[in-house]
């Protein structure tokens, strides 16, 4: 389901789509229905192993971090929190002006932007503020860190490379985008000196983060269409890696998958995603628009399965587990689905309020956190 806003929708075109959604009957409901839990025999369950309270994600799309068996976690309002490994709060601080993406953090730092266009870094052990840079711009997607760089998205698609000892500029990347692209988190895949993320338009880049410098772009899709609402076709989620196989989603576009040692296309599959993947050994799992999940070949694109009963309950994009493919929905509720038929066989229930970002492993658990503030780890058994 197609749930991010789009970054500019001119008021006349709104004004054009009122007439075409009238009826005969001015007092009927033509929105379409949020599908039924499903009735299903369980096979497994996902128990919840602890769960703490971090505060309200409100309009923003909240991640949380895992750091050995630690997590950490930001609201909206401005707290971050690190919890250990059974829940208990290590520390807890908030930070002035509100925050507007999740934490970025390893072993010695956490990371978070906020509403006033700022960067600021944490200690991990302590949550003392070490240093806060100002980027002046919006930053929707979780900061990413790499051994000598703090990478920070902004809303309008600049790259900034923060030097992760002081927060200084060390360099900027812009690029041209499109009239209308999606107001969603792009995440950004960090493999030693380089960084992978995708882009409006349909493209995927990886960038030199010792000073900014593009490597390579690749073009999971290729927009089409005659309105630029119909031409939007922006890389959607982190691009996933398995050994030499990057992979990636569009919104009105495509699937695909590369082999990075020469940046050859292995496949790819019209499928529109506006959540993003996830892939183990064998498939690749994708949140459709219209909320089915489906599985796809990892070597061939070919479809292994689809399950539609989910339709319109908001679905996350997916995570793969050992246990199964795990996606939660704008209820709370989180799905178990079979890896080999994608027939369910467990689910959980969190706190009532929407799963909007994607469950992450933690270990053999699931992470998640809620948009009504719970951050839950749950077991698979």
């Amino acid at each position: 389901m197609m749930r991010r806003v789009l970054a500019l929708i001119p008021a006349f075109a709104a004004a054009l789509l009122l007439p075409a959604c009238a009826s005969l009957n001015p007092f009927a409901d033509d929105t379409p229905k949020m599908a039924p839990l499903p009735a299903f025999q369980a096979s497994a369950s996902l128990a919840t192993r602890w769960s703490a309270s971090i505060g309200e994600a409100g309009v923003y799309l909240f991640e949380p971090a895992v750091v050995g068996d630690d997590v950490l976690a930001a609201a909206e309002a401005g707290d971050v929190a690190r919890f250990g490994g059974a829940g208990q709060t290590r520390w807890r601080v908030h930070i002035e002006g509100g925050l507007t993406a999740g934490v970025g953090a390893d072993a010695r730092l956490a990371v978070v932007a906020n509403r006033l266009g700022q960067v600021i870094a944490l200690d991990a052990d302590s949550g003392a503020e070490q240093w806060r840079s100002a980027v002046n711009a919006e930053v929707l997607s979780t900061p990413a860190l790499a051994r000598d760089f703090v990478i920070v998205r902004s809303s309008d698609n600049r790259l900034f490379g923060l030097d992760r000892k002081d927060g200084t500029l060390r360099w900027t990347y812009r690029r041209t985008t499109p009239p209308l692209t999606l107001r969603n988190q792009s995440g950004m895949l960090v493999e030693e000196n380089v960084a992978v993320t995708g882009f409006p338009g349909g493209k995927l880049a990886a960038f030199n983060l010792a000073n900014g410098g593009l490597i390579w772009e690749l073009t999971v899709t290729v927009p089409t269409g005659a309105t630029e609402l119909e031409r939007i076709a922006d890389v959607v989620g982190a691009p996933v890696l398995h050994r030499q196989n990057l992979c990636a989603a569009t919104f009105q576009g495509r699937v695909a998958c590369f082999d990075v040692s020469n940046g050859k296309m292995i496949w790819s599959r019209p499928l529109s995603s506006s959540n993003g993947i996830s892939r183990d050994a064998r498939q690749v799992y994708v949140t459709e628009d219209g909320d089915a999940v489906s599985a796809l070949d990892a070597f061939s694109g070919a479809s292994m399965w689809r399950q539609s009963a989910l339709a319109r309950r908001g679905l996350s994009a997916p995570l793969a587990t050992a246990a199964g493919v795990v996606v939660g929905d704008s209820e709370g509720y989180l799905h178990l689905l079979s890896r080999d038929t994608g027939a369910f066989i467990g689910r959980a229930e969190t706190d009532g309020s929407a799963i909007v970002v994607a469950p992450r492993a933690k270990g053999d658990a699931v992470l998640v956190q809620t948009r009504g503030g719970r951050v839950l780890v749950l077991e698979p058994r």
